[in-house]
């Protein structure tokens, strides 16, 4: 009878509509490679769409790929038009340089605070340029490096 009062009032339900790939949250959590936590939080902003089932959330994986393509990354962040850290013209975030370096990143922002490395702030963002880190690497961590070898 429900299904019937669904067909005639043309709501699809679970069962009339084509079978799609769903997963629960916690699958979605372990795709995304995200806590639970955070798929929970994009469902409620309306970031993912999810479906409810009595008591459990399911997700289309369709969704969930599109959710995952259209999710901000600090990579493709613009300022001005352009692209913020665009790794090919030379410009690096301070967590990149860090990794560059292999120093901690705390390390690049006091670097940057005191002046020993030359960095620009554009929005939220520090940027650095490739030559700034090499001077940087030249005069500071280079020489650093040789009076501990000497003690």
């Amino acid at each position: 009878m429900e299904k019937e009062n669904n067909h005639f009032t043309g709501v699809e339900t679970q069962s009339d509509a084509p079978r799609k790939k769903m997963v629960s949250i916690t699958e979605a959590a372990r795709i995304n490679n995200v806590t639970r936590q955070a798929i929970y939080v994009a469902i409620k902003q309306r970031k993912l769409k999810a479906y409810k089932d009595t008591t459990r959330w399911t997700i289309d994986v369709e969704d969930l790929d599109a959710y995952r393509k259209q999710k901000y990354s600090r990579s493709k962040s613009i300022f001005d038009g352009e692209l913020l850290f665009d790794n090919q013209k030379g410009f690096f975030s301070v967590n990149q340089v860090a990794k560059i370096l292999g120093v901690p990143a705390q390390k690049i922002y006091y670097a940057t605070r005191v002046g020993l490395l030359k960095a620009s702030r554009k929005g939220a963002a520090w940027v650095v340029h490739t030559d700034d880190i090499q001077s940087y690497r030249e005069l500071y961590l280079s020489r650093r490096e040789s009076n501990t070898e000497v003690v």
